[in-house]
Order: structure tokens, then C-alpha cells, then sequence
């Protein structure tokens, strides 16, 4: 029988059974603390452990010395550096864009009693290192530590403590969590991990588009980007390394590595982080507020661009329309019956074969491509055209892109299948770490942006071939950066044609928000799928994310995957979801077009009209998106970091500054309703409800939805109904006023 031990080895991922091939290095105090071009360096002695419940040094192995730097990047961002295997700390890589915000400060080293005190040079602490040795006492001979544990505190903004988890233990050698560490096996350095301690009453949120409570608290997370096929589960095509915490401090791991993050859950004491790469490089960002702290992350990572005007009008899709007669007869329909609608999308039927992706018309379906999408650019429609990353065995393409290794050649032999990567037939993935690849790529594209088409959906994304040979990057480092390389070379050929910097994504990693937009994947067309869906947006908004969607009324059905009758509840409530999102976009394995479901399309007709009404305070809390902090989808503790009832609501957003939006899941027609501080308007009704309370079984009928706006708010609207947003001329927009004399919207 396998023996017990202490569970931080699961946590680590560590084999015992392994014992003579794997180790584990546990850091110590430091020898020595200096200042190097404005760094500060931190000599840490390592030393290999025994492998039981008590984890003691191993002294008859010698111990390895690396070298921890901090740096002090403006007034509220730390960094803490450390590669074992001997890398230089770089302010380049594809995750990361500094902002004109982000400014090396200098730090001093000052020598103190008990350790050291690190300052920049206007005095403000930055960190301290203790280094007091720990009081001995009778169990000190049965359980030796001959020296004490990195003890480190660090102050990203001179006040909020983030201290490493240096006393996570039972008894000194008994760790739920270690401070930082390394495994090796084979004598070789692969794994690092690093800890803070958290508090009892921490709560943590973000991680990308997680289908989880609002508290992540007590939870594992493996970062590895996989098709989450649905939104219930615990697989995410959006990961993301950046946490933010109840104690207003973000953590921003610099990894494109397969990780995994503990928050509290391992141990209650520790938030751990665990990087399949032997370096740990995380910054620390402090704010007095979440925007504070997210707008950190963004001078970091790079900010969104504004998506163009026409993007926030309605898209129409379903998977898929095949053929020009198909889709011009439903664009001349919705004129005809005056649903306002601005994209029309193809998804994967505009090939010569369904899903047979070539980057090409089906000649005989659509035989006049160019001709085709300017009839329908006259009308007010533009077009968006479905693709993914990867060359098909069958693909006309196939020859050249192997020849040229566009497509990254396999390392072993593929079944007869042609693919060990998925249940579709794809030969190779485009190797976006050869310039060569994606320029030809972007040469793809442009023939279709030539023509008039004006977004590409890049999807999928989230697997690569892991058996294949990348030109610059092994795989299992590119996996989860693939999404940003990807989406980048999309939307800058994009942008290049067009003028309008646009993508409809899926998958995503750290610096994706540059380039938007992202919608949240295959949800079921039900009211779990309906609640997985807006769990995914907040979470993603905590993540860096400004701009994010949804297929509505969700993408599949149940029981049949494509055939099952959405009801026309789920349909109704779900496009109010989307009418209060920052893009709307219908989608899905069956019909979509509002006409087919007649018991309700005169309420979808007016929806989508009060959409556009809404599009001017849509358009300015998005030009606000795009320089600050703020997504438009906010979780209600974005605004209220300090009202512990907010750090668990996941059901209810802020849309933009001023509206509070409490979608209903249930066929009831009825929900518990939590408003926070303040007065509030029902957006519907104009009644005046009291703040930071509940109100229970609140029914709402299916023409209307909890919506609130804050007292004393202005809203602007567009007072003009419209088909499309190119006959809109917002210097014509209003302002209404919520208050007393507001009586509901329908009533302007």
C-alpha cells in the first residue's frame, strides 16, 4: 500500500513513490539583501527536503542559492522575480504591454535588527525580510529546522501587507503551504511554487471566464485553456493568471505555462500557486479600489480598443446559413418586419463543405461573394465570417501550408483518422510562432476582407497538436498563450482592411483584452446555461476584460443537441440578458430568427428596439471601458468591495455605472433581489426602492426585467427608431433624468 503523506505533495503534484528521482527545495532565509540598478536582490538559500509528514532539511545535501528580485513598477505594483534556472527578469513578452503608467521606481536595502526593510527612495516601505530565528522549545530536538523560513511581507503600495505564507505549518516541518519552493526531478529543475497567506474571511474572484460562485474562495483551479463544452463545468476556454482579492490586492502570475492556483483551498491559510515552469514571476498590484487594482492589471497587460458602433447593434447567426439566397432572404425579412439589425454571421456553412474550413465560398452557394456582402452592406448588414486555426487533412490548403511548415509538422505518426486532437479532423495547427505562418495567415484573411466582410470569428483556439513541433515555443508553454497570437494576427489584419479592430473570440489568456471581443461558448439553452453564462462574464470581467457576450438564447439544446424546441421563456428572458451585455449576438445549433417563435416575437421586436435606444450610454460607458479599469459587465463588488453580501451575488451586474441588472432564471417569473447602497429606480416602472437590502419573490412579468438605475442618474438614449446603426446620428442622442418624474421607460 502506497504510503501516506502529507497532502501538500498533492498540491504539487509531487510522486513520492518517486522518492530517488524527485525532490523537493524549500527556501530559507536569506544570506544577503543588495540593491542592483534600482532592484533589490535576495540571496535565498534552498535546501532539499526529506520526503514524510515531517519535511526536515536534508542536510547531507548541499544547499542551491538563487537570487529573488523585487521590482517597483509606479506606486502600487510589486513584482517578484525568481528563475531557477538562471533567466534575466524582462519587461517584454507577448502577455505583457506596459502602459506610459508603468515606471521602474529604485529601491534601497536597509539593514535593520531582524532583517531588512526595502524602500523606494521617498521613504515608502515596500517590503520587509525577517530573519529573527525562531524561539526553541522542547520539541525542538525531535523536530530540528536548523534555520528559519523565508519570511517576506511585501507592501505594493507602502500600506497593504501581502505577506508569504511562512508559518502554513502544523510544526515547522508539517507545511500545508511553503513560502517558494522548487521541485526537480531527474535532477532536474521542472515545477516552482509560491504562496501569500489570505485570512479567514478572504474572498478571491477572476481567473478569466469561471463558471463558479462569485467567492472562489476554497477552490482549486488548473490553468490549462480546453473547449469547455458548456458552461457548468469545471473546463474553461478563458484562463486567465490574475486573481483579485476581498483585501484589495490583485495577483498577476506572468506565466503562459499549465498552472494551478489554490485559493484558500488547500489550505485555509494560503493562496499557492504552482507554475509547470521552474521560475515564479508574479506582480502585486494594491488599490483602494477594484477599478484601482484591474487598471494596474491593464497598464500591465495592454487595454481594450473600442470596438466600431455597428459591433453593439443586434447579430444574427444560427450554425449555419448556407447559402446567399438563405441569408438575404432572412436580412430582407427583418427590414420588412423592422427588426433593427446590424451583422448577419456565417458560420461553418459557407464553405464548399460544411465545416471544411479552406478560407473560401462555396462557389455554387454563394457565387458572387464580393457582390453578395455589398448588397447586403446597402441594406445596413455587415458580415461575419466563421474559421479556426487549423489546416484539415482535406483542405485545399494542406499541401502548401505543410510545405512551408504554416501548419506545425507532428512529431509521431497520426491514426487513420488524421487527428489524435479532437473529434474533428484537423491535420495540423497554424504556427503563430513563425512570422512566416502567420503572415500567411493574415493573407487568408485579407482576401475575405478585401471582399467586404468585416470580422472573422476565431474560434476555438484552446487546444493546439501537442505532438507537433512549434518553431519558437514548445507546446505545452504555447497552449494557453496560443489564444493571444492567434487573435492578434486576426484583428491586425482586421483592423489593417477595414479600419475597425474587431474579433468575435472564444478562447482567451493574459493580454487577450487587447483585442476584442470575446463571447462565452457553447452554453445550453436553459436556465442553468443561462446562470453558468453570466457566473463566466463576471468572473471574466474581474479578469482584465472590458468587452464580452454570450450566444443568445445559448448555443445547444437538450436532450437533442441540435434539434430540442428552446422555450420561448428561455428565449424571451435571455435576450433581456442580452439586451444589457455589451454585444448581442443570436446563435445556435437550431433557428434563431425571432419569427419563430410568434407567441413572443412582438416582445423581441421591442427589446431589440429599446437595444438600440440604449446604444448612446452603451457607447460612452465603453469609450470609459477602454482607459480605466472597468469592464461593462461589473460584478456588484466592483462597486461595493467592502459589503461582504456582494462578494456572493452572482446572479445580478452592474451594466456600466449607473443600471443594476438581475436577470430571471426561472420559469416563475420571480427571484430574490439584493440592492445595494443607495436609492434605485426600476428602470420599468419608475417605483423608488431602498438600498443595501433583499427583496424576496419579487415577480416580474415576462415583458419586463429587474432593471434598476441609480437615483439621480442622467441616461443618454436615442430617441429615434432605426434599422441599423447606420442611420443613427448620436449628436441627436438625449438625456433623461431618474428621478421623481421618471415613470418607467415604456412610458417616455
Amino acid at each position: 500500500m502506497r504510503p501516506t503523506n502529507y497532502h501538500l505533495f498533492d498540491f504539487l503534484d509531487f510522486d513520492t513513490e518517486l522518492s530517488k528521482d524527485e525532490s523537493l527545495w524549500k527556501a530559507y532565509s536569506p544570506t544577503n539583501v543588495y540593491e542592483k540598478d534600482g532592484d533589490i536582490y535576495i540571496d535565498i538559500p534552498f535546501q532539499k527536503q526529506l520526503l514524510s509528514n515531517d519535511m526536515m532539511s536534508d542536510l547531507d545535501t548541499v544547499q542551491e542559492h538563487h537570487t529573488l528580485i523585487i521590482r517597483q513598477y509606479a506606486s502600487n505594483i510589486t513584482r517578484l522575480f525568481l528563475s531557477f534556472e538562471g533567466e534575466e527578469v524582462c519587461d517584454k513578452s507577448e502577455m505583457l504591454q506596459f502602459s506610459n503608467r508603468i515606471n521602474k521606481l529604485s529601491l534601497k536595502a536597509i539593514k535593520v535588527n531582524e532583517g531588512w526593510k526595502i524602500e523606494t527612495h521617498d521613504g515608502v516601505r515596500r517590503a520587509i525580510i525577517n530573519t529573527k530565528e525562531p524561539l526553541l522549545d522542547h520539541w525542538s530536538d525531535l523536530l530540528p529546522d536548523p534555520q528559519p523560513t523565508l519570511d517576506l511581507c511585501i507592501y505594493p503600495d507602502g500600506n497593504r501587507e501581502i505577506r508569504l505564507a511562512a508559518h502554513d505549518h502544523f510544526s515547522p516541518p508539517r507545511y500545508d503551504a511553503l513560502p517558494l519552493a522548487f521541485c526537480k526531478l531527474n535532477n532536474h529543475k521542472e515545477r516552482a511554487t509560491l504562496s501569500f497567506e489570505c485570512k479567514p474571511d478572504e474572498c478571491f474572484a477572476g481567473t478569466g471566464e469561471r463558471f463558479a460562485k462569485m467567492d472562489l474562495s476554497g477552490q482549486s483551479f488548473f490553468l490549462k485553456n480546453q473547449d469547455g463544452q458548456g458552461v457548468n463545468n469545471r473546463r474553461t476556454y478563458k484562463n486567465i493568471p490574475f486573481y483579485i482579492s476581498s483585501r484589495l490586492y490583485g495577483a498577476f502570475y506572468h506565466t503562459c505555462a499549465y498552472s494551478k492556483l489554490s485559493l484558500a483551498s488547500h489550505s485555509t491559510r494560503s493562496v499557492q500557486f504552482l507554475n509547470d515552469q521552474p521560475q515564479v514571476d508574479v506582480f502585486l498590484i494594491a488599490g483602494n479600489t477594484i477599478e484601482e487594482i484591474q487598471r494596474g492589471y491593464r497598464d500591465l497587460t495592454g487595454y481594450p480598443s473600442m470596438p466600431p458602433l455597428w459591433s453593439f447593434g443586434v447579430w444574427m447567426s444560427r450554425m449555419t446559413y448556407f447559402s446567399a439566397d438563405e441569408v438575404s432572404e432572412i436580412c430582407e425579412r427583418m427590414r420588412k418586419e423592422h427588426y433593427p439589425c446590424d451583422v448577419i454571421h456565417l458560420d461553418t456553412g459557407w464553405f464548399e463543405t460544411d465545416w471544411l474550413c479552406e478560407w473560401k465560398f462555396n462557389k455554387e452557394r454563394f457565387p458572387d461573394p464580393k457582390g453578395f456582402i455589398k448588397k447586403l452592406k446597402d441594406n445596413g448588414y455587415r458580415v461575419s465570417l466563421w474559421q479556426l486555426p487549423y489546416v484539415a487533412e482535406k483542405a485545399e490548403q494542406i499541401d502548401e501550408a505543410r510545405a512551408n511548415d504554416y501548419i506545425a509538422p507532428l512529431t509521431k505518426v497520426q491514426d487513420s483518422e488524421g487527428s489524435n486532437f479532437s473529434t474533428l479532423d484537423y491535420a495540423g495547427t497554424i504556427d503563430f510562432t513563425y512570422p512566416e505562418a502567420t503572415e500567411w495567415y493574415k493573407g487568408l484573411l485579407k482576401r475575405l476582407l478585401d471582399m467586404g466582410v468585416v470580422c472573422i470569428k476565431t474560434d476555438f483556439g484552446e487546444n493546439i497538436h501537442m505532438d507537433a513541433k512549434y518553431k519558437n515555443m514548445p507546446p505545452e508553454l504555447l497552449n494557453n498563450l496560443y489564444s493571444l497570437l492567434y487573435q492578434k494576427a486576426a484583428y491586425e489584419i482586421t483592423k489593417e482592411v477595414t479600419g475597425d479592430g474587431i474579433v468575435w473570440a472564444r478562447s482567451a489568456w493574459a493580454g487577450c483584452q487587447r483585442y476584442p471581443l470575446h463571447w462565452g461558448g457553447d452554453s445550453c439553452s436553459s436556465w442553468d446555461g443561462l446562470a453558468g453564462s453570466l457566473k463566466g462574464g463576471l468572473h471574466f470581467g474581474l479578469s482584465g476584460f472590458a468587452f464580452w457576450s454570450h450566444d443568445v438564447p445559448g448555443f445547444h439544446t437538450l436532450p437533442n443537441f441540435m434539434n430540442s424546441v428552446v422555450a420561448d421563456d428561455v428565449y424571451m428572458r435571455w435576450t433581456q440578458f442580452g439586451v444589457f451585455s455589451s454585444h448581442i449576438r443570436y446563435h445556435g445549433t437550431n433557428k434563431r430568427e425571432p419569427w419563430h417563435y410568434p407567441a413572443i416575437a412582438p416582445l423581441i421586436k421591442k427589446w431589440w428596439k429599446l437595444r438600440y435606444m440604449l446604444l448612446p450610454y452603451i457607447i460612452k460607458q465603453s469609450q470609459k471601458a477602454v482607459t480605466s479599469g472597468y469592464p461593462l459587465l461589473r460584478a456588484l463588488l466592483f462597486h461595493h468591495p467592502t459589503d461582504k453580501v456582494c462578494w456572493h451575488i452572482d446572479d445580478e451586474y452592474y451594466f456600466g455605472d449607473d443600471f443594476l441588472v438581475a436577470p430571471i432564471m426561472n420559469s416563475e417569473n420571480k427571484r430574490d433581489i439584493y440592492l445595494p447602497e443607495g436609492k434605485w429606480v426600476n428602470f420599468f416602472t419608475g417605483e423608488t426602492f431602498e438600498g443595501e437590502r433583499y427583496y424576496k419573490d419579487v415577480t416580474v412579468p415576462l415583458e419586463e426585467m429587474p432593471v434598476y438605475v441609480r437615483k439621480g442618474a442622467t441616461i443618454a438614449i436615442y430617441p429615434h427608431s432605426v434599422e441599423c446603426t447606420d442611420e443613427m446620428d448620436l449628436t441627436t442622442s438625449i438625456d433623461i433624468q431618474i428621478n421623481g418624474e421618471f415613470k418607467g421607460i415604456w412610458k417616455l
